[in-house]
């Protein structure tokens, strides 16, 4: 476990807003001015660039006046994100688009950051405010989870891995209740690495829809939309895409063939650590609900057979097993989008898509929920 967060990298509308300095509401004539005052501030540039999918480009460099006010227009051709880079002491993220942007800034004080206009860019400030916030705690929590790691701490691991959910799914929420109140600002595209799409498609899937239909090209948008529709498939409520592997003996095994039951689907492998130490929960698990109905379907994203055999008796894993020993090139690990394991999904009697990735304390809690 590389660290205990899972935020996936996907990676914005504006709203005419007059603020209260006066610096906002125009007619959008296809520039903006990006404006202000640097206090205290170090020899150097003000340096601007564009942010697109993660890859930035330098636009200008801006030299400031000798008492640190500073303007300059850019042109736009629709809404996007942007960079400016103060002199190597601090970096200001904004979203721009229709509207003028002012930036205030004391060297001498980290805190003293202040924006006015740009409704857009102050959305992304409070976003930011969440990710460092979130990252902090999760950080913490990483050191923790080394520390438990050192000293063979069963106990003390599975509990920060509850907290770490937890924080997970905090996050998760307070973003989306930020985005709700953004009143449909493209900001909110800067939020989205912050969501997990296994858990929350549907919010995502509006979200951008919406947004598709108020900037029909916006190229940041469309790209989401086409990554939306690839994960469309694996969305809760839609059958799982069939699984046709062989088992250790070499006979062909269909995941359909476990209709009827509630089944895990396992992705795992011999050489993947934390899908070893997870394997004595789910088979603890497994033996408890196997009678009322419950089932694994284990794919293994092993190389070798040997390793794979071994890896199951070793860890006395007595239920379905597949694998094509083709590592992530494996034909379930494309149809499932797997980059990383463990991965699950929980399918219903009907082979439809009920959860993903539950494991230790979620996936007792959801077979408590299922069969108790």
């Amino acid at each position: 476990m590389k660290n205990l967060s899972r935020l996936l990298l996907l990676f914005s509308f504006s709203i005419l807003i007059l603020s209260c300095g006066g610096i906002g509401k125009k007619e959008f004539d296809g520039q903006v001015v990006i404006s202000g005052k640097l206090s205290n501030m170090p020899e150097g540039k003000i340096v601007l660039s564009s942010i697109n999918d993660e890859m930035s480009a330098t636009i200008a460099e801006i030299s400031p006046a000798a008492n640190g006010k500073f303007e300059y227009k850019l042109t736009l051709e629709g809404p996007g994100f942007y960079m400016i880079n103060l002199m190597d002491k601090k970096e200001v993220r904004l979203a721009l688009y229709a509207e003028d942007v002012e930036l205030n800034y004391d060297f001498s004080n980290e805190k003293s950051l202040e924006l006015k206009g740009s409704q857009d860019s102050q959305y992304m400030q409070q976003i930011e405010a969440i990710m460092n916030e979130y990252q902090e705690n999760i950080n913490n929590l990483n050191n923790e989870y080394f520390e438990a790691m050192s000293a063979r701490d069963q106990d003390k691991i599975r509990d920060i891995q509850v907290r770490a959910m937890g924080l997970e799914s905090d996050l998760g929420e307070k973003v989306k209740e930020l985005i709700s109140n953004m009143d449909g600002s493209f900001a909110a595209l800067a939020a989205l690495p912050m969501i997990n799409p296994k858990k929350d498609f549907q919010f995502m899937d509006e979200l951008i829809s919406k947004m598709n239909q108020k900037y029909p090209g916006f190229k940041t948008v469309q790209n989401l939309m086409v990554q939306l529709d690839e994960m469309r498939a694996l969305s809760v409520g839609q059958v799982a895409p069939e699984i046709s592997l062989p088992d250790p003996s070499g006979n062909v095994v269909n995941l359909s063939d476990l209709r009827g039951k509630y089944v895990l689907i396992d992705f795992w492998a011999a050489w993947c650590r934390p899908c070893r130490e997870e394997n004595p929960n789910v088979v603890r698990l497994y033996n408890q609900y196997k009678d009322k109905g419950f089932e694994v379907f284990g794919v293994s994203l092993d190389r070798t057979h040997e390793a794979w055999i071994k890896a199951i008796e070793d860890d006395k894993l007595t239920w379905t097993h597949v694998s094509d020993l083709k590592y992530f090139n494996s034909e379930a690990a494309a149809t499932y989008q797997i980059n990383a394991i463990p991965a699950t999904y929980m399918l219903d009697p009907e082979g439809k898509i009920i959860a993903k990735d539950l494991r230790g304390p979620s996936l007792e809690s959801k077979l408590r929920e299922l069969f108790d």
